[in-house]
């Protein structure tokens, strides 16, 4: 089993985005899958998540699910730099892991860096 993965810009891949010098930076990765298969997402994401949080330059991550039965999941995790990401996520380890998905899973992950808009949020 794995996961499949979908570009989440039609124009700017995270392939694109991984060829960045830019810090610090979110990924933002929207997860659909089978309602059965939740349990299996969840334990295959923690094990993910053991191991990105032992890596240089990795700050925090967070879980979210869609609300009224939704199986949509969104996870946000913040990096030092787009470096530290692509060190990670290139290592044969973390490309392994991949596997435990289920064949459900849909992965849709994209790097995004904070913004300021006056009067609402600063960078």
């Amino acid at each position: 089993m794995t996961a499949k993965f979908k570009e989440l810009d039609a124009v700017v891949t995270l392939a694109d985005q991984m060829r960045a010098e830019e810090g610090p930076i979110v990924l933002i990765n929207v997860f659909t899958v089978d309602p059965a298969d939740e349990d299996a997402l969840l334990k295959a994401w923690s094990y993910d998540a053991d191991f990105m949080k032992d890596q240089p330059g990795y700050i925090s991550t967070q879980m979210h699910k869609g609300i009224a039965g939704s199986s949509t999941f969104v996870n946000y995790a913040i990096w030092k730099d787009v470096e530290s990401f692509r060190n990670a996520f290139t290592q044969p380890e973390f490309q392994r892991r991949i596997a435990d998905y289920p064949a459900s899973a849909v992965a849709a992950p994209h790097l995004f860096k904070k913004m300021a808009v006056g009067g609402h949020c600063v960078a």
